[in-house]
């Protein structure tokens, strides 16, 4: 978090300034953080230290107050009327949504902030019972007979397209043999549209394993953690680590594939 709190800090002062907290009339403030799944901790850590650092530097007493829930939800939340102030969604075309949509901020939102409005990157990884039972390792692991896998539903989840994503990109990878330089070559056309077909077949095998799709990424959470459903979960890294922390290296432990993807979830001022 040391390294994202700074534009976080930045992204939380520009929307305190548009919604105009430097009167110094006002003796306190609040704004509202339209957030996906998984970033109740994050957030509140960062805005307990932001907030303490306003009170000294502003005298104002600020509330910061958070909503939490599937990215694509959330976004169409945004775009239904609820009054955001700031989305830190979990990633771009959910922000674009609003953009088009909802009309609350420019086209070029995403120039406004450094590292293009991402304060912060993740990646896919699985999270397996301790000891791994399965013997769970990479992608076409899940798509064996009998196993389970729990991810979010993509319709409502940001985190469930990244894990889409993720697995698209992987068997995609190993189609090529894993050379991405066939993607520009029309030389390798033929090849790579196989490739792509395999990959969508793919994705689909590891949906057909999965038994639940919850609407958002703490949700799946809960479902292999505290159900006991599924043999591995697709998840964010730092929900991984979480759930590691939380319950304990003897009850679960996180696998990371060979190829998975960079994510990079953006915030934006609305």
């Amino acid at each position: 978090m040391a390294k994202s709190f700074p534009l976080l800090s930045l992204i939380l002062l520009a929307a305190l300034t548009g919604c105009g907290s430097g009167d110094d009339s006002q003796n306190s403030v609040s704004i509202l953080n339209v957030s996906y799944d998984p970033t109740r901790e994050l957030y509140r850590d960062v805005n307990e230290r932001f907030a303490a650092e306003w009170r000294r530097n502003a005298g104002q007493t600020l509330t910061i107050k958070q909503s939490h829930g599937g990215s694509g939800s959330q976004a169409r939340a945004v775009i239904d009327g609820l009054e955001a102030d700031v989305v830190t969604l979990a990633l771009a075309y959910d922000i674009d949504s609003i953009q088009r949509k909802g009309k609350r901020l420019g086209a070029n939102w995403q120039t406004r902030f450094p590292h293009a409005s991402s304060p912060y990157t993740s990646t896919i990884v699985f999270l397996v019972r301790t000891g791994n039972p399965k013997n769970i390792r990479d992608w076409p692991d899940l798509v064996r007979p009998g196993i389970e896998v729990v991810t979010p539903n993509p319709k409502t989840s940001g985190g469930a397209r990244w894990n889409y994503l993720a697995a698209w990109g992987a068997e995609l990878h190993r189609q090529l043999g894993g050379d991405w330089s066939k993607l520009d070559d029309p030389a390798a056309a033929d090849e790579v549209q196989a490739a792509q077909e395999a990959a969508e077949k793919f994705v689909a095998a590891i949906y057909a394993h999965a038994p639940v799709l919850d609407s958002g990424a703490r949700g799946s959470t809960n479902t292999f953690v505290q159900r006991g459903i599924g043999d591995v979960l697709l998840s964010w890294e730092n929900e991984a680590l979480l759930a590691v922390h939380a319950l304990g290296p003897d009850k679960v432990e996180i696998v990371v594939p060979p190829v998975s993807i960079l994510a990079q979830p953006p915030v934006a001022v609305v």
